[in-house]
């Protein structure tokens, strides 16, 4: 080793001996490779186990074995209001009040839901805006709706193009964009980052200027959630939607989240509705008249899955103990680490898409591959990708080019971030 390498290992050492979260980790299980931990970067695509989860799993498993159908309404944790333990949670992470918020389904079927209510278009304003590029399951529900309406998605989906040279939007843009075509908006659907580049967005102001065209603002936070302290009553959006498998650490194809605004809480516009929605002290009589309950519960259709809600649970708890303020403070140290060690040693190897200004990003780098190997563009990127996998560093590839690096506050450390440097300069061959 030479003293370079012991220089670097000390200084990582150090600060994340000096890190205040640095117990979160113990909390995960880390996925093995090659007999150590691997330094694993995909919490914006499939957070990691927490422990906890798994006691809560068995909880509910064990409830249902030995009272069955009475778990709904005996002992600990029962069923009928499970939903409701993770509310105060859910409000904190995103900074809600907790009738704003509620678990449930998936995210794209809320996005559904949501529009049910909130897009209502006319021949006057049948425009839904949103950004070019984002993720597929956002554009191919955005532009059902649109034909499910009756409107034509050439004319009435519109799609913001990029600005900046990297593939961002500046604000200026999207403020140009919703002021040109502010008459013909019925609704503004935005991500709280962006998937593919990282880029994180001014919510409140984005709402402000959706409200002032007279137009709904939705927002996307499946890249938010957990990730930024987002602020979603304050921002003044009318709805939010987000999952609870990335930075939320709930596992694979978990319960969702969603956000309405109390001003909202009993709106009298139109909803698909279903009887979890109705209010809970008449639910159970039965009867045909559907009576909405106060707040996004009301917009629940089916009783919701319970041993989907149980790891929730578990990852909420580790959220109350950190706080996100201290997450975010984390989150700018890792991630800025991340980026001045790439400016420092990889600089010829690596380009970074995603915005330098902290303020505008999450914990994810959204890396382009400028040559290696002999090696240039896609062919170089893929080569890197899969060279990093076999070295035990696992981030996660978005076609055409982009390898996405998402150092996670909960478990992710100094230590992760340099490994992922060296290995990038293995590959290049130092």
């Amino acid at each position: 080793m030479t003293e370079l390498d012991t220089h670097d290992d000390t200084r990582a050492q150090a600060l994340d001996a000096a890190d205040p979260l640095r117990g979160l980790r113990d909390e995960f299980l880390i996925p093995q490779h090659d007999g150590r931990d691997q330094a694993y970067f995909c919490g914006n695509s499939l957070g990691l186990q927490p422990k906890a989860a798994r006691a809560h799993v068995e909880e509910v498993l064990d409830k249902w074995a030995v009272e069955a159908v009475e778990g709904h309404f005996t002992g600990q944790a029962q069923w009928m209001p499970y939903h409701e333990l993770v509310r105060d949670g859910l409000a904190r992470v995103v900074g809600a009040q907790p009738l704003e918020v509620v678990a449930m389904n998936s995210l794209t079927a809320n996005l559904h839901l949501m529009m049910v209510s909130f897009y209502r278009p006319t021949r006057e304003r049948p425009a839904i805006l949103m950004e070019a590029g984002a993720f597929p399951s956002d554009r191919y529900a955005l532009e059902s709706q649109v034909r499910f309406h009756g409107f034509d998605p050439a004319t009435d989906l519109i799609e913001l193009q990029p600005d900046e040279p990297d593939g961002t939007f500046s604000m200026a843009a999207i403020e140009r964009a919703i002021a040109e075509h502010g008459p013909r908006l019925a609704l503004v659907v935005w991500p709280g980052v962006q998937y593919r580049s990282g880029q994180a967005f001014d919510l409140r102001e984005i709402a402000r200027l959706g409200h002032a065209a007279g137009a709904v603002v939705g927002f996307d936070c499946a890249h938010a959630a957990g990730n930024l302290p987002l602020q979603l009553h304050d921002s003044g959006a009318d709805f939010a939607v987000w999952c609870h498998y990335k930075y939320m650490n709930s596992g694979p194809g978990a319960v969702a989240g969603c956000f309405v605004h109390e001003r909202h809480a009993n709106t009298d516009r139109p909803r698909f509705a279903g009887w979890w929605g109705h209010e809970q002290a008449s639910r159970f009589r039965m009867g045909s008249d559907f009576v909405p309950t106060p707040g996004a519960d009301g917009w629940q259709l089916s009783n919701p899955p319970i041993l989907g809600l149980a790891p929730l649970r578990g990852s909420l708890e580790l959220f109350d103990r950190a706080g996100m303020a201290a997450l975010r403070e984390k989150s700018e140290r890792l991630t800025g680490y991340l980026e001045a060690l790439i400016r420092e040693r990889l600089s010829d190897t690596l380009q970074i898409a995603t915005p330098r200004e902290p303020e505008r990003r999450g914990a994810q780098l959204s890396l382009r591959v400028v040559e290696g190997r002999g090696l240039a563009g896609r062919d170089a990127g893929r080569s890197l990708f899969e060279f990093l996998a076999t070295q035990g560093v696992l981030g996660d590839w978005r076609e055409p080019d982009v390898i996405r690096i998402s150092p996670a506050p909960m478990y992710n450390t100094h230590g992760d971030v340099l490994r992922f440097v060296r290995a990038v300069e293995a590959w290049r061959g130092e």
